[in-house]
C-alpha cells in the first residue's frame, strides 16, 4: 500500500522500522526503532486494509456471504450482486474463480442483519471493503448471496470429496502433493480447508492412485492450525520426483459417495 494511502496524520509519529513476522499479538512486540524516534514525516504514513468477510455454511471458497460492520456481521442481497462483485469475493478469500451465484438462501437463511446497500465492485478490486456501494434497497434473507468458487484444494481419485489424491491449483494448472514429510497435520488443513471435519489419516505413496500432470509441492511443513494449505511452509514450485509419492487424504466429515 502506498505512502499515506488514508492521507497524512498529524502529531507524534510513534514507530519507525517496525519489522514483524506476523506472528505476534501485539505490534507493540515486533522489532521497531525506539518510541517516538523517526526519521520520516507524515507524507509516509502507513495504513493497512484488513480481510473481514466470510462464507458461511459450505467450505472455505462456497457459502453465505456474510460482511463485518462495526461489531456485528451482515448478510448480503443477492439482488444486484453480479460476477464482478463475486469475482472480488473469491479473490479476498484466495480461492479460484466464481463457479456460481446463488440467491434463495442456499446455504440456509443467515440469522444476522442484512448490509441493505447494493454493492457496485467493479471486479479488479483485492478486497470487497474497497468496493463502492449505492444506496439502500429492501431485503429480505430469503435473498441471501451465496457464492461457490472454485476450490484451490480438491481430493481426487474417489467418488467422495473428503477423501482422495491432494492437488493443488497454481498457475491455472492442476497438480499433486509429494508425500516427503507429509502428515496428519498436513492433512488436517486439508479437511479444514474443504469443510470436511477432521483428518482420519494421510496416505502416502498414490494409495488413491497417481497424479498426472505437474508435482508442484513437496515438504509441507503445517502445524495444524493453519486455514489453507498455502499457508503453511513448503518447498516448492515444480517438484522434479515421480507420481508414485503423490499424497492423499481421508477427512471424517461429510463422507457422502456417489454412485
Amino acid at each position: 500500500m502506498r505512502a499515506a494511502r488514508f492521507g497524512p496524520g498529524s502529531g507524534k509519529i510513534w514507530m519507525d522500522d517496525v519489522g514483524c513476522s506476523g506472528s505476534e499479538s501485539s505490534i507493540f512486540n515486533c522489532s521497531k526503532e525506539k518510541m517516538g524516534e523517526s526519521n520520516c514525516e507524515h507524507n509516509n504514513d502507513v495504513g493497512v486494509i484488513c480481510s473481514g468477510i466470510r462464507l458461511v455454511g459450505g467450505s472455505r471458497c462456497s457459502g453465505r456471504l456474510e460482511v463485518p460492520h462495526g461489531n456485528r456481521w451482515y448478510t448480503v442481497c443477492a439482488a444486484a450482486f453480479d460476477q464482478q462483485d463475486a469475482e472480488v469475493v473469491c479473490r479476498e478469500m484466495k480461492c479460484g474463480a466464481p463457479v456460481q451465484m446463488l440467491g434463495t438462501a442456499a446455504f440456509d437463511k443467515g440469522d444476522a442483519q442484512m448490509w441493505t446497500q447494493e454493492i457496485q465492485c467493479r471486479g479488479n478490486e483485492y478486497q470487497f471493503a474497497l468496493c463502492p456501494t449505492s444506496l439502500s434497497h429492501n431485503c429480505s434473507h430469503d435473498n441471501d448471496v451465496s457464492i461457490v468458487c472454485a476450490e484451490t484444494v480438491r481430493l481426487v481419485g474417489t467418488n467422495s470429496r473428503c477423501a482422495g489424491r491432494v492437488e493443488v491449483l497454481h498457475d491455472g494448472e492442476w497438480g499433486t502433493v509429494n508425500d516427503a514429510g507429509w502428515d496428519m497435520p498436513d492433512a488436517a488443513v486439508v479437511c479444514r480447508e474443504l469443510g470436511c471435519g477432521e483428518a482420519l489419516s494421510a496416505p502416502k505413496s498414490a494409495h488413491f492412485g497417481e497424479g498426472s500432470g505437474t508435482i508442484w509441492i513437496s515438504d509441507l511443513r503445517c502445524t495444524g492450525s493453519e486455514s489453507t494449505l498455502m499457508n503453511c511452509g513448503l518447498y516448492g514450485w515444480g517438484i522434479e520426483v515421480n507420481h508414485t509419492e503423490d499424497a492423499g487424504v481421508i477427512c471424517s466429515g461429510r463422507l457422502i459417495f456417489i454412485s
